[in-house]
């Protein structure tokens, strides 16, 4: 996740607070010094990092934390606080007109900052909330753009209205519009173009849009890696158009975040979504609460929960954990599992929002229970190993493990590409998990466990 470098040094600096019995007024500081460092360094914007810094040392070295039993817990519970306000503290959702009223919605950015792509994402959320979006390519200039958002959109289900490249942006919007009044499209949400840089043109097109259709929502998609330029962005944008709220993009990747820890303070815009992937379905509701906890390391439970419940099919849940039950779980199963996982972001993004689990474990966590991204991407290739050696067994081994002999080990062995002690210790394994499997599922003693990966 993009707070990983983030998250470390809060760690480190939280860790040390809380190996001392009492604060001193000068601990607090120099926490405050290694904090204001980490956020900087986050490229979390300077005047926000002064005012951030200023308002946790005022609370940390009050009467109540500096006397109280367990001060670097509060002091913990002061800077999450802080955080949580620094985002917007509560969550913003897109303002949609009431009823079946057309709800106009206009997307803006610059180029490469995955607006199109974001649009789609934008689009498949409403459609799942009841809504009948209408797409709409605004976006005249880019090469394969309108094909671009033809493609998403019929990925999504949701319907595009393109006039080609050859009319104004504005004229599109309108006939748009038109178009949503007669085919009971009660939300529109207009693709514009972007520039590599922002220019005068750019603003006065969308501000073109803008006086010929009512435009609700004013949405600015702004891209995490650019850093402290796409706070740039955001005001520049807000100043010169008018932004009802943000969405940022590519939080996922190795970047360093200090754009979501920025916006808000400096436009006073709310984020209303973070894109967390590559996948449609990768565009997650932002919580400035959630958000808070994954960066302190706390995990993100909520948010699991959520993602399991759009992803994982319940039908299949059930039976699998019947199976469970009866010890009849087998490979086929297995396979299944892998794939439930993989739809949720895979191994790494669950034990990134599992508290202990993110970057350097929890606050203070045991040794052991830390998961780092070396050894997520080796737990991931060993899970993708496991799924060779399983493909690589017949039907009837994967629905009867018991039919493993050592002829059909070294069968799959070979066809796996992996030594045979691998395929032993991958059965062996799996016998283990599924005894394991059958306890939890009878209520039994609680034992050891490991996944076997």
């Amino acid at each position: 996740m993009a707070f990983d470098s983030l998250t470390e040094k809060l760690q480190n600096v939280f860790r040390n607070l809380r190996s001392k019995g009492r604060l001193t007024e000068d601990d607090v500081k120099e926490a405050m010094k290694e904090i204001k460092r980490a956020l900087l360094a986050a490229d979390v914007n300077f005047k926000v990092v002064k005012g951030f810094i200023k308002n946790v040392q005022e609370r940390a070295i009050g009467q109540d934390v500096m006397n109280g039993l367990n001060p670097g817990q509060m002091v913990i519970k002061i800077v999450n606080e802080e955080l949580i306000a620094l985002m917007g503290s509560e969550t913003t959702e897109i303002k949609l007109q009431p009823g079946s009223a057309i709800t106009v919605i206009m997307m803006a950015g610059l180029q490469g900052a995955g607006k199109t792509t974001t649009t789609a994402k934008l689009a498949g959320k409403y459609k799942l909330k009841g809504k009948k979006p209408l797409l709409v390519a605004c976006d005249v200039y880019r090469p394969a753009a309108i094909k671009q958002l033809q493609v998403n959109g019929e990925k999504q289900g949701v319907e595009v209205f393109s006039m080609g490249d050859s009319h104004r942006p504005a004229d599109i919007a309108r006939a748009a519009l038109e178009h949503a009044r007669k085919n009971g499209n009660n939300l529109v949400i207009l693709d514009t173009a972007g520039r590599l840089h922002i220019d005068e043109d750019m603003m006065a097109e969308l501000q073109e849009i803008k006086e010929t259709v009512e435009v609700h929502q004013t949405i600015l998609v702004i891209d995490a890696m650019t850093g402290q330029d796409a706070v740039n962005v955001a005001e520049e944008f807000n100043q010169k158009i008018g932004i009802d709220g943000v969405i940022v993009t590519k939080l996922d990747g190795d970047t360093r975040g200090g754009a979501a820890l920025s916006v808000k303070a400096v436009t006073g815009k709310p984020i209303l979504y973070v894109g967390m992937g590559e996948k449609l379905s990768d565009l997650e509701q932002f919580y400035p609460d959630r958000m808070a906890s994954r960066i302190l390391g706390m995990g993100d439970v909520l948010t699991l929960i959520e993602k399991a419940g759009a992803e994982i099919d319940e039908e299949k849940a059930k039976e699998m954990t019947r199976k469970m039950k009866k010890n009849q779980f087998d490979f086929d199963d297995f396979l299944e599992s892998t794939k439930q996982m993989k739809k949720m972001g895979g191994l790494s993004g669950i034990m990134s929002m599992l508290p202990g689990m993110g970057a350097m474990g929890g606050l203070g966590g045991k040794k052991g229970m830390q998961l780092d991204d070396s050894q997520a991407e080796e737990a991931e290739k060993k899970m993708a190993r496991m799924e060779a050696m399983i493909y690589s067994m017949t039907p009837a081994e994967r629905r009867d493990p018991d039919l493993l002999n050592p002829s059909r080990k070294h069968r799959i062995a070979k066809g796996a590409g992996v030594d045979i002690s691998e395929v032993n210790r991958m059965v062996k394994q799996f016998n283990e998990m599924k005894k394991m499997m059958k306890m939890i599922g009878k209520g039994g003693k609680k034992g050891k466990f490991r996944l076997p990966f």
